[in-house]
């Protein structure tokens, strides 16, 4: 499904609402996790699973789908809010977020869930594991495309710019990374804690191409994934500037929602919000 018209972009709209209900409840019941910065990605992934990317839940270790990696690990609810609304398990599983024995732990575990292709959480290392993906694929030439997802703050590891180099260096053109630019982490302002700008600047350094979106327009993002696809001899990444905890006015830009799950109050009232953007 590649047309970018009213149909697509309103699916694509439905799924993040649906994303972004399932982040709160999931966190509601588990009473611990990642609410800002899932709730900000939910409309970069539900673009990716429900648009972009090459996949079949009936065969998720087919060889030539595409790879999706969530370096922002920490982000996990998001991940696994799409995946299951993508097919790849049961909504059920949902209520057992980070519970004794779940396979939906703190951090996505490759092991232990379907469509999951990284196990990630140590920042930094899903952008490197993701650039030995589009090298392994430059040597098999099996046709698939790797997708990372970045946190802004994540930008602050020396790791990252190791693997951004050698990416521009090998002209990765089958890489794309999303940068979810919301300008937060868990101390505070990315700014104040460790300046990253120039972002755009410092990956165009490197040989990269630079798409720059409203990371909450879904046409955009589209529009973003689709320019990718047209770019040769070099890797492609999106800086998708994004709000913390978008859909929660309650959250919205504010640095204390990094790491902290929602009240039963709170999750109705979450709820209620979301549900009056139908």
């Amino acid at each position: 499904m590649r047309e970018i018209n009213n149909d697509s972009i309103a699916l694509v709209n439905e799924k993040a609402l649906i994303i972004r209900e399932s982040i709160i409840k999931m966190l509601g019941e588990s009473g611990s996790g990642h609410t800002g910065g899932s709730l900000s990605a939910a409309d970069i992934m539900a673009c990716l699973y429900f648009w972009e990317l090459n996949i079949d839940p009936k065969d998720p270790k087919a060889a030539g789908r595409d790879r999706f990696v969530l370096s922002k690990g920490h982000a996990a609810p998001v991940l696994y809010a799409t995946l299951a609304e993508k097919g790849f398990f049961p909504d059920e599983y949902l209520s057992r977020l980070r519970k004794l024995g779940s396979p939906l732990q703190g951090h996505p575990d490759m092991n232990k869930l379907s469509g999951v292709e990284a196990s990630t959480g140590s920042l930094g290392q899903g952008i490197s594991w993701s650039v030995g993906m589009a090298l392994a694929e430059k040597m098999d030439k099996t046709g698939y495309r790797v997708y990372a997802l970045l946190g802004d703050g994540e930008l602050q590891e020396g790791m990252v710019w190791e693997a951004v180099m050698a990416a521009g260096h090998y002209h990765l053109d089958n890489l794309v990374a999303i940068v979810d630019n919301n300008s937060l982490q868990i101390d505070g302002r990315v700014e104040k804690v460790m300046g990253v700008q120039p972002i755009a600047d410092k990956f165009k350094a490197f040989n990269w191409e630079v798409l720059s979106i409203d990371g909450h327009n879904v046409e955009q993002i589209m529009a973003a994934l689709e320019k990718a696809r047209s770019i040769k001899n070099r890797p492609t990444v999106i800086v998708a500037k994004t709000l913390k905890g978008k859909g929660c006015s309650f959250m919205e830009d504010k640095a204390e929602w990094h790491g902290v799950a929602p009240k039963k109050d709170e999750v109705e009232r979450a709820l209620a919000e979301l549900h009056a953007t139908h």
